[in-house]
């Protein structure tokens, strides 16, 4: 075994080209052979596409339009706007299908990354190549790219920050130029960046003052948020429930918190009405958990099959971590980041929304499968004693 192992390294550079190569053009043909699909959102982008054009790409004009209260600043959807107001200028009537094209360039460059991302922090080619069969049967790779949205965009961006952080860790020293031109982008891509930027933020800070060098230190750091958020939100939810925010975004909150919703759209998923501190705690215990669940049961066998797939590879890789992760900062450092990433999205949209379709989670899908092919490089660095 060590022998075949040994034949596969020599040829490993060759074999990690090949797999984002088929990995790429098979999600590519799979999202072309559905066809670009517009949404109710990708209306409303192509309605402001065609007046940022009127405006003659004046921004400053743009982010005045339809300034209200209850909407966010229209800076907050000034990339994809922009691209798409791009393609309708430079290719009128197809513009869709060329959004489309820039979509999955954004998905090869996001595999790019990936790649330089793991590499930097020492994991071998051969090892980094075994993670893209898990990449291609990822249902939201081969979902989202086709959408005429916001949704590609910012994973790219997502991706290419985490390959920041890791620039960040390996380097032991921080860019603050690219990490403010970074968190301009993501703010610039969705209103939905704020938790992305809070946990880039928080790790920075974590970062620069060594808070957490050990893994112990780490999973009791994390114990406590996950325990620490439910309560929190409740208690904020109270808060706004006494005190009755006359605003429209705050009651439909409260309204989805006194109807037992968990997922949008997804009755299946409610429960009972809170009537207590308790019963609202666990609502939102709830929704944090079904942020990550790969099973609904309108789902189809296929796509709880795939879900499953990806969801063990991740619980997989953190327990690998637990076990084998002793005194590799860079690697423990890596994984905090990660996985205070997701705990910030998924906490995010746990007390504003959980969509019906799992829009949301889409954009740590790639950051969470980096974890798979680290634990991998953990295995074989035990079993094979083979130095870096």
């Amino acid at each position: 075994m060590n022998y075949i192992f040994q034949i596969f390294i020599k040829q490993e550079n060759k074999i990690l080209y090949i797999s984002i190569l088929i990995t790429f053009l098979l999600i590519s043909f799979y999202n072309l052979s559905s066809g670009f699909v517009m949404s109710s959102d990708s209306y409303r982008f192509t309605r402001w596409a065609d007046s940022l054009i009127k405006l003659n790409f004046n921004f400053y004009e743009f982010f005045l339009l339809e300034k209200t209260p209850n909407r966010p600043s229209l800076f907050f959807f000034s990339v994809p706007v922009f691209l798409i107001a791009l393609c309708k200028v430079l290719f009128g009537n197809g513009w869709q299908l060329y959004f489309l094209f820039l979509n999955l360039s954004l998905l090869l460059f996001s595999l790019i990354f990936f790649v330089k991302s793991l590499s930097l922090i020492g994991v071998r080619p051969i090892v980094i190549s075994m993670s893209f069969p898990i990449i291609l049967v990822s249902i939201d790779l081969l979902t989202y790219p086709k959408f005429i949205l916001s949704d590609m965009i910012f994973a790219f961006v997502v991706v290419l920050a985490t390959f920041l952080i890791v620039r960040i860790i390996t380097k032991n020293k921080i860019n603050y130029l690219n990490i403010f031109i970074i968190i301009f982008f993501l703010l610039a891509s969705r209103p939905s960046a704020i938790p992305v930027v809070f946990a880039i933020s928080l790790f920075l800070l974590i970062f620069k003052f060594q808070i957490f060098s050990k893994l112990r230190n780490i999973l009791i750091f994390f114990t406590i948020i996950l325990i620490s958020i439910p309560f929190m939100f409740a208690c904020i939810f109270l808060f706004l429930e006494f005190f009755y925010i006359d605003n429209e975004k705050v009651k439909y909150l409260i309204g989805m918190v006194k109807q037992g919703m968990i997922v949008h759209d997804r009755p299946n998923t409610w429960i009972s009405a809170p009537n207590n501190f308790l019963e609202i705690v666990k609502l939102y215990f709830f929704r944090l958990a079904y942020f990550f669940s790969p099973y609904v049961s309108t789902f189809s066998k296929t796509h709880i099959v795939l879900n499953m797939i990806q969801v063990s590879a991740v619980l997989f890789s953190i327990f690998i971590w637990i076990f084998y992760g002793k005194n590799k900062t860079q690697l423990n450092l890596f994984f905090l980041f990660v996985i205070l990433l997701s705990i910030s999205v998924a906490a995010f949209h746990s007390f504003i929304l959980l969509d019906y379709d799992w829009r949301y989670r889409f954009p740590i899908i790639l950051p969470l499968l980096m974890l798979f092919p680290i634990s991998l490089e953990l295995i074989f660095k035990k079993i094979y004693k083979y130095n870096n």
